[in-house]
């Protein structure tokens, strides 16, 4: 019997909004929180754009973006769209316009159609007259062809209408706000007046998704905390420019957890700076730690393991988690296609030491404890808590393995599962 690690912390329940379907994936309060990303490719680059979608939906992004600046690129999309279906691939697209969106919409229909959801920035689409009439404009695209359209305000890229209104006002109050402040009230105001505008244009309210994409971590929480009361809609949560490596995993998972927990929050991305030659799939595997991390959604079987000390001097532990990882990852693939259910959330655990070893493995459905340095070299194996098995260092990785799969066998068949429910 699987052992249920019961859950520390009960987050709190997912905002209810409208529920807007783009191609076979849809968002909303009711459906999972949806992994996207976007390409960094030249989007005319059709074999080099395909290939990168395909690479991101193989690492799970459940939609992919890609930017269409011009004509050339508006042009790409439809050959995009049949070489992906001609590759057996169903993948959501959605294009990502500025400034001239409007233009490319309507002189380029077959881009229009191809498309699953247009992202709009309200605050590029033009100025004074020309920002509503361009605004409309891809709104009735939107309408002409039945796509959704994300609302997708950037406070790099901010309406200086808004603005400039919120800090003339702002200059006149008695109790005047900081500059972030009013800075995150214009990023707010903008998106909840371009909501009510496209709807007003006859756009339907569950065919828009909204985000409010800041840089910096406080602002961006306040941004979606203000928004969330005050529309209907799903929001596509990130951390906009959140940076490279380290610092931009880390603001990312500060920023979405914060928001996550509170239940906002219907589809994110993780925006990371790739390091140059990196695989553009790294912001997906983020994105799905997160998730999981929080318990929100369950992806592929997490490898705990401890960071190390002075009882752990050799490496032996730390290439244990290494490789096991890797493999979890690679067995995932099998293991969905064998039909086992539920594997996603299995807990593996990888300890160096008998200090805290046992115990963490005892938590986990499997764990292994190595003996730490200059110790017993015997590693104890444990399935849902009790220690089944003893083996020497040399044999323990591919022991833990062989253990693993035969646990995987045993409790997550998809007979099995069909059985328990039945019971």
């Amino acid at each position: 019997m699987r052992i249920e690690i019961p859950k520390t912390t009960e987050w709190t329940p997912r905002r209810k909004s409208l529920q807007v379907r783009v191609r076979n994936t849809w968002i909303g309060s009711d459906y999972p929180v949806v992994v996207q990303s976007m390409t960094n490719t030249d989007t005319a680059d059709v074999n080099r754009t395909v290939a990168q979608i395909i690479e991101l939906y193989k690492a799970g992004s459940e939609i992919v973006r890609f930017t269409v600046q011009h004509k050339e690129m508006a042009k790409a999309v439809k050959p995009i769209r049949k070489m992906l279906e001609d590759l057996g691939y169903d993948i959501p697209l959605i294009g990502d316009f500025h400034y001239n969106g409007h233009q490319l919409l309507r002189e380029v229909p077959e881009c229009a159609d191809a498309l699953d959801k247009y992202r709009i920035n309200p605050g590029n689409v033009g100025f004074g007259e020309k920002h509503d009439e361009n605004f409309k404009t891809m709104i009735d695209v939107a309408k002409d062809y039945g796509k959704p359209v994300r609302i997708g305000v950037n406070w790099g890229s901010l309406d200086q209408t808004i603005l400039t209104k919120l800090m003339d006002d702002n200059s006149r109050s008695k109790t005047p706000k900081s500059s972030d402040d009013i800075m995150v009230d214009a990023v707010v105001e903008s998106a909840v007046q371009s909501v009510r505008k496209a709807v007003e244009y006859g756009l339907e309210p569950n065919q828009i998704i909204v985000s409010t994409k800041i840089s910096e971590v406080p602002q961006m929480v306040k941004a979606y905390e203000q928004l969330a009361p005050r529309i209907e809609q799903p929001l596509h949560v990130g951390l906009t420019e959140a940076g490279l490596g380290s610092k931009g995993i880390a603001a990312s998972a500060a920023a979405l957890g914060l928001l996550l927990t509170q239940g906002i929050g219907d589809t994110i991305r993780v925006s990371l700076t790739p390091a140059p030659g990196a695989s553009r799939s790294e912001e997906v595997i983020v994105a799905k730690q997160i998730l999981q991390s929080l318990d929100i959604r369950q992806f592929s079987p997490l490898v705990s393991s401890c960071p190390g000390c002075g009882r752990t001097t050799s490496t032996v532990f730390q290439e244990m988690a290494q490789d096991l990882t890797g493999y979890l990852q690679d067995k995932m693939h099998e293991w969905k296609k064998e039909g086992y259910v539920g594997v996603e959330g299995m807990k593996v655990a990888v300890m160096g030491c008998v200090v805290n070893g046992p115990g963490e493995s005892k938590m986990a459905n499997l764990g292994i404890s190595l003996p730490g340095s200059g110790e017993n070299p015997s590693c104890l194996i444990y399935e849902d808590g009790k220690q089944v098995a003893s083996v020497k260092a040399n044999v323990a990785s591919e022991e833990f393995k062989r253990h693993i799969e035969n646990y995987v066998k045993t409790h997550y068949s998809k007979k099995m599962t069909e059985q328990a429910k039945s019971n």
